[in-house]
């Protein structure tokens, strides 16, 4: 007990010191206070071990989708520093959720009786009108009527007005990627119940379509080094098919013409995709 008033109990004290009552009580509480501080801290102390123990010691791997890829491309003679460069790009990614309508998607019920209605027939002669220069020059060439050239470009891409705005580069290393055993299990489960087929048939499906996707990923590569495109920022469709004539690109490297004799072939100009339809 502290004595009141008295400094027999605090040897520290000399003898004409003396404590008033509100001296003591800022003591005592000051004291209890402390404790209680001290008392929290160790439960926080507590909690944070208990909670870090509960964390697990280690966490799963991220599966790098692309890195077998990237392997494949540079032991076919790509450049290493380009490939690691060009994935290592924060708009470079992993594209799921359009490489699966690949496997959900069929054309054939399209109903492609839609563009012999009225609109889009108008819409087409406008087409020829506006583009009637390339369209003769292009016939004259190659022999390929103009009416057949702009039917085409109606069906593909309502005569360059719908072109696909998912990144070709995306899609196509996606679909590549699928020859990765890890990488199709994955993407399997990212395929709506509802419209996924059977596991046997995907990966049957998803081995046949990786090799030819690769294939084509490797043309996508070789076009855009040969015209100085980025190929990061040239959109398509969700299978990689490109510009207004929606030509794969094995296709472009095959069948792409420089209708403008602007040195380039683009298929994003009408010119480009008219002679190319043609060829």
């Amino acid at each position: 007990m502290i004595s009141i008033g008295s400094s027999e109990n605090h040897p520290g004290l000399s003898e004409d010191s003396t404590f008033n009552h509100w001296d003591t009580y800022t003591m005592l509480h000051t004291e209890r206070n402390y404790a209680g501080m001290f008392f929290s801290l160790i439960c926080v102390v507590m909690f944070g071990l208990g909670a870090a123990s509960a964390v697990p010691a280690s966490t799963p791997k991220k599966i790098d989708h692309f890195e077998f890829i990237q392997k494949k491309l540079i032991k076919d003679g790509f450049n290493r520093e380009k490939i690691k460069r060009l994935y290592r790009r924060p708009q470079v990614f992993f594209e799921a959720e359009g490489a699966t309508l690949l496997f959900t998607y069929s054309e054939a019920k399209l109903n492609y009786d839609q563009f012999a209605a009225d609109g889009p027939i108008d819409k087409a002669k406008k087409y020829m009108k506006k583009y009637k220069e390339d369209l003769d020059r292009t016939e004259k060439a190659y022999g390929v009527n103009s009416r057949v050239i702009t039917a085409i470009l109606l069906v593909e891409t309502r005569l360059g007005s719908y072109l696909g705005s998912r990144s070709t580069l995306n899609t196509l290393s996606t679909l590549a990627s699928l020859m990765d055993p890890a990488t199709r299990t994955e993407f399997y489960q990212k395929i709506p119940q509802d419209k996924r087929i059977s596991r046997k048939k995907f990966e049957k499906s998803a081995q046949r379509r990786s090799k030819w996707a690769y294939k084509e990923l490797k043309a996508f590569l070789e076009y855009s080094e040969q015209e100085g495109f980025d190929p990061a920022e040239i959109p398509g469709s969700f299978a990689g098919a490109m510009g207004y004539s929606q030509f794969m690109p094995s296709n472009i490297l095959t069948y792409g013409i420089d209708g403008d004799n602007d040195g380039s072939i683009d298929l994003y100009t009408h010119a480009d995709a008219i002679a190319s339809i043609a060829n």
